[in-house]
């Protein structure tokens, strides 16, 4: 683009030039002709090739003079562009902040921000939703590889020492038994256990009797096994009594003192006193740092097998949730709406708030560059029509230079 450019403002300066030499010509043929043979319009010629070279001169250094010194002659107030470069910079800044950036002209353009269908319209491609998905992987693998594992097992640790101190363990065993009792699990548990006990009697009928001639010999040896057989009975059968009778009073004393238990629980001293030795003795960070250390790895490996490969539930579920997204942006107008109004918002009120940051970056790249640097990318961009100005200069001071002529012959 640059080199086309050039191009043409060679061009067009050659035009220019090539104009101002034909005056010339045309000026210094009058003159011999006049010398020679003259004729009456050999003046009128004369007068407009004379004032199209001072039209064509002066202009020439108008515009030279905005880009370099005429001629390479220091003459003052020439090379313009290269000796107030910054005090150019500095007012294209301003004329910038205060011609465009302000709330009269940024506000119709911000309000025809429709971002919510711009991002509809791309993720309505497959390609495009592909994309997205990926570099959301990638995204948080990269995130994940990142971390460092000391500080996310150390913060781990932290908060899962906060977070088992500050558990009421009392209140959840006392509302684990209610929930217990409510639901007669207890019953079930006593009755799971009554028919083991009694087969464990039972077959321990010698043990009962050993007991016996342990604590009592002399009994033992008169009648040791039929007392032993009768104890056995008897426990068989207060057992079985307690089997078949759902209101027998072991039951109700079992659910009485649980319930009793539970009340002790969150009401006494004595187990708040507990509970915080148990929290104490066990719950701090040098025991639980293994389990942290372990969770934090497992769930590392999980994530980063999920993330790479493709068809992992979480690469399923981050698809489905784009797909979700988009499905909801397009539906949803009041989604729609507020999407588009927050980020018409944040941008209007982005863009005013760094009115002076705009400036001050349009004045400061400015003021980096080099001058000849700034007169050479200038002149690149609007030399060419600045030819136009010299050779409208030839020719409009070609005919004044006629019309001046014409109305001192008439007049004069």
């Amino acid at each position: 683009m640059s080199s086309h450019k050039k191009k043409q403002l060679r061009k067009h300066k050659r035009i220019a030039t090539g104009l101002f030499f034909l005056m010339a010509v045309i000026y210094t043929l009058m003159i011999y002709f006049q010398q020679h043979n003259p004729q009456k319009w050999m003046g009128y010629v004369e007068a407009f090739s004379e004032a199209g070279m001072v039209g064509a001169l002066a202009d020439w250094f108008a515009v030279t003079a905005l880009f370099k010194h005429p001629l390479g002659l220091p003459i003052p107030h020439t090379n313009l562009i290269e000796r107030k470069k910054n005090d150019l910079g500095k007012n294209l800044g301003m004329f910038v902040n205060e011609n465009f950036i302000n709330p009269k002209n940024i506000r119709p353009y911000i309000e025809k921000l429709d971002v919510a269908k711009l991002i509809v319209d791309w993720l309505n491609k497959s390609k495009n939703r592909l994309m997205l998905e990926t570099e959301i992987a990638n995204l948080l693998n990269k995130i994940i590889d990142d971390l460092e594992d000391d500080q996310v097992e150390n913060f781990l640790t932290q908060q899962g020492t906060e977070l088992l101190k500050n558990i009421d363990y009392q209140s959840i065993a006392s509302s684990g038994i209610e929930y217990m009792v409510k639901n007669k699990e207890h019953i079930n548990l006593l009755e799971t256990l009554l028919p083991q006990l009694k087969t464990y009697i039972q077959e321990n009928e010698q043990l009962i009797l050993d007991r016996i001639a342990d604590n009592r010999p002399l009994i033992a040896f008169l009648a040791g096994k039929k007392i032993s057989r009768e104890i056995t009975e008897g426990i068989i059968s207060f057992i079985e009594e307690i089997e078949k009778n759902p209101h027998h009073f072991v039951r109700e004393k079992l659910t009485l003192t649980l319930l009793n238990f539970s009340a002790d629980l969150t009401t006494t001293q004595k187990w708040e006193d507990k509970f915080s030795k148990f929290k104490t003795d066990f719950i701090h960070a040098e025991n639980l740092k293994p389990y942290t250390q372990d969770a934090w790895q497992a769930i590392k490996n999980m994530l980063q097998k999920q993330l790479e490969n493709p068809n992992s539930k979480l690469k399923e579920y981050i698809g489905q949730n784009i797909d979700k997204l988009a499905k909801n942006l397009k539906e949803d107008q009041v989604l729609q709406y507020r999407l588009n109004h927050w980020i018409q918002h944040f941008a209007y009120r982005m863009v005013l708030k760094n009115r002076q940051e705009i400036e001050t970056l349009i004045s400061t790249t400015v003021e980096g560059w080099e001058g000849k640097e700034l007169s050479d990318k200038l002149e690149l961009e609007v030399g060419k029509d600045l030819q136009f100005i010299r050779i409208n200069g030839t020719l409009v001071g070609g005919l004044m230079g006629l019309f001046i002529y014409l109305i001192t012959q008439l007049f004069i």
